[in-house]
């Protein structure tokens, strides 16, 4: 009987390894340094009175401004009451005046159910935006629609109920001064 050799594969070539190409050297750029400003020592001088009081001010306005979450509140409520078409959009400023928030917007809705739909939207672009604390009253009869961030208050009426609480009348300046 003749014995059946297996056939082994043919061992792969080895690869060559290319040599190493010099590469060229980059031209390394350095960009001019400009000369460090000199640091004035400043002179400490006690405020007077005046002084004090505007710097205060000054800081509490800074604070304000580096907050900045009840003025994105209000401008992203604005929006959203502009966009979905409410009436009547009136937008008081508070501060100074109660602490029970810094803005409050008054507007309608032309039915029950749009009052409703403006409150659900404007609860979820509260949220989108990072409000977590967004409480909303009154949906169910959705009459006079309350919606709450602490920052901003939102009153949504239908015509009729807002003509008869006459929120508008309550909060304008013109009432408010004595």
């Amino acid at each position: 009987m003749a014995t059946l050799k297996k056939k082994t594969p043919a061992k792969a070539k080895k690869a060559t390894a290319k040599k190493p190409v010099a590469k060229k050297s980059a031209v390394k750029k350095t960009a001019a340094k400009k000369p460090a400003a000199k640091k004035i020592p400043a002179k400490k001088v006690a405020p007077s009175k005046k002084t004090a009081k505007k710097l205060v001010v000054k800081k509490s306005k800074a604070n304000a401004v580096l907050k900045g979450i009840p003025e994105e509140t209000l401008e992203t409520a604005l929006r959203v009451l502009d966009d979905r078409q409410a009436q009547e959009i009136a937008t008081f400023t508070l501060l100074g005046r109660s602490s029970l928030a810094d803005y409050m917007i008054i507007a309608s809705g032309k039915t029950s159910r749009q009052v409703a739909a403006l409150a659900e939207n404007l609860r979820e672009a509260f949220f989108k935006m990072g409000v977590r604390t967004v409480h909303i009253e009154g949906k169910q009869d959705a009459n006079w629609v309350l919606v709450d961030t602490g920052d901003v208050i939102v009153h949504l009426f239908r015509p009729e109920v807002r003509t008869y609480y006459g929120l508008d009348a309550l909060w304008s300046k013109k009432t408010s001064k004595k």
